[in-house]
């Protein structure tokens, strides 16, 4: 490196350390969100390992020998693995296809709505189910569920029928789970939709407008072509987790009763984990990562389609 190489080196590190002394405030706001993602998402894969290892606690994770690709090979032969992703797979796709449309629909809605007052009001209910945490989510589902004083039970004895073990039964637990899920989210998820709908031209509105076109013309040839890469971005990264349902509102909804229903992935690893009585780390996490590899693969699968396609893609 010449010398002038070097000084133009020096002068470019000499400004860039003034310019973060002069916005530090800026680099101390993202320091806490990029602790977080070393700590909780890089530092763990530390511990991938264990999935081709036999974990041995007195030996630790670098002492634990070797076995190679055997915990995959066991999960594959599992008798549990048909039902564990039989179930994942179902009640994911469930999800997608009810949960996805809707925030949609209800932001085309409301952003087409004239009526102000009413906009808000049906934004802030349904935007409130959010707020409720977890455990008091599905506490509510218990108890409007209850096959003898839940208010669904006793709205369907005023029309005649039978009560209905909605938690006891494992045919109703996939719909019991999404569509109270959605009623949960739905509103959350327009705040997105909404912004990207602002950000539509109004003089492309006046222009349909003055060519004669409806509302609801509008709404399909002006609204949705405006928001079509936020709903194509949204469905890739959706698509990604199609194997990664969450942990703790199943768990909680989770029972004897509905077990063959209910078992998926995120649950199989807790009980074969932390809730067994001889657990196996090694294959845990074993399960983890084939669950994490197929994520992959789907969102780089649906990402090059959508590219292909649209020509709207997350790379």
């Amino acid at each position: 490196m010449t010398k002038m190489a070097r000084l133009k080196n020096k002068a470019s590190y000499g400004r860039t350390l003034r310019q973060m002394r002069q916005d530090y405030q800026l680099y101390l706001i993202i320091l806490l969100p990029f602790a977080w993602l070393i700590v909780f998402q890089y530092l763990p894969m530390y511990g991938l390992q264990l999935a081709f290892k036999d974990f041995r606690i007195m030996e630790g994770i670098w002492g634990s020998p070797w076995v190679g690709f055997d915990h995959f090979v066991k999960f594959f032969n599992s008798h549990q693995f048909e039902r564990v992703i039989t179930n994942t797979l179902i009640i994911s796709f469930y999800e997608l296809l009810a949960g996805f449309p809707i925030p949609i629909i209800l932001a085309l809605a409301l952003n087409a709505t004239l009526r102000t007052r009413y906009k808000q009001v049906v934004q802030f209910v349904t935007y409130m189910p959010f707020f409720i945490s977890t455990v008091v989510m599905v506490g509510m589902i218990m108890q409007f569920l209850n096959p003898r004083v839940g208010i669904v039970n006793i709205a369907l004895g005023w029309f005649g029928f039978d009560p209905i073990n909605f938690m006891g039964e494992p045919e109703w637990f996939k719909s019991v789970y999404v569509w109270s899920g959605i009623w949960q989210t739905a509103g959350w998820g327009t705040i997105i939709y909404l912004a990207a709908l602002a950000g539509v031209s109004p003089e492309i509105h006046e222009a349909a407008t003055i060519d004669g076109a409806s509302r609801f013309q509008r709404i399909l040839h002006v609204d949705l072509p405006g928001i079509m890469p936020t709903i194509v971005t949204l469905l890739i990264l959706n698509a990604g987790m199609i194997m990664g349902i969450g942990f703790e509102k199943i768990f909680l909804m989770q029972n004897p009763l509905n077990i063959s229903s209910s078992e998926v992935i995120s649950t199989y690893v807790y009980s074969v984990s932390l809730a067994s009585n001889a657990p196996n780390y090694s294959y845990a996490t074993a399960i983890g990562l084939f669950n994490s590899v197929i994520n992959l693969a789907l969102i780089m699968t649906v990402n090059q389609i959508a590219k292909k396609v649209g020509g709207t893609s997350l790379w």
